[in-house]
């Protein structure tokens, strides 16, 4: 069931602990979690990112291998789940990448002339040397940028009536060496299984908790 109301959707979606395997998601809904993932926000509209999906029992198994040993809790998540997405960071923002960068966001009409081009791109490498050379924090900076992602993806696809869970339980360098994902410039951070949950679930029965708003917003 899809919500149209964003705060309805936050309310109905949990930490799913348990995956119906029999319930799919549709190709369609496929396609739109691919949007999401495209679509996000980030600084400086950097998109430091990578993403692994996958729906085959081949692919999931291989995904599997980050849960392995000490994080054992978490592969039924993953081999039960529909989809799953690892989210994944550059390990390096480079001139070049910055360059290419601003290069589609030309190609997608969104400079007016060659000087705000170069505008943009020098406003780019300016904030991303504060990161490498100021406060010398890059890695974590780009680290920021997939959070904002997996934050947007979780609403997203709840909307769509789908139930998620996020795993910061994995084995990354597993996963680095079973991808090849160092060799290209990304290291992982974060698996989420999607799908629908099952029946006897039991986060799905408990009541959703947060801090009052009043112990969290100052209005001033």
């Amino acid at each position: 069931m899809e919500h149209t109301d964003i705060i309805e959707a936050l309310k109905w979606r949990y930490t799913t602990k348990s995956f119906d395997p029999s319930k799919k998601i549709s190709k369609e809904n496929e396609e739109k979690i691919k949007e999401l993932l495209q679509w996000s926000p980030s600084s400086i509209n950097s998109q430091p990112w990578h993403f692994v999906l996958t729906s085959s029992e081949e692919g999931k198994k291989r995904l599997a291998k980050g849960t392995a040993g000490f994080f054992s809790f978490n592969e039924s998540k993953v081999t039960q789940a529909s989809h799953v997405v690892l989210f994944c960071t550059k390990t390096e923002i480079s001139d070049q990448y910055l360059s290419e960068v601003t290069d589609k966001e030309d190609e997608d009409g969104r400079f007016a002339n060659e000087d705000l081009k170069e505008q943009n791109l020098g406003a780019k490498k300016l904030f991303t040397n504060i990161h490498r050379y100021d406060l010398k924090d890059a890695q974590h900076w780009m680290e920021k940028q997939v959070y904002l992602n997996i934050g947007n993806f979780l609403l997203g696809v709840a909307a769509l009536g789908i139930d998620a869970v996020p795993m910061e339980g994995i084995d990354m360098k597993a996963l680095d060496e079973e991808l090849g994902l160092r060799e290209k410039g990304f290291s992982s951070i974060v698996m989420v299984g999607l799908g629908y949950r099952s029946e006897d679930d039991f986060n799905a029965k408990l009541p959703k908790s947060r801090l009052n708003q009043d112990d969290i917003i100052t209005v001033i």
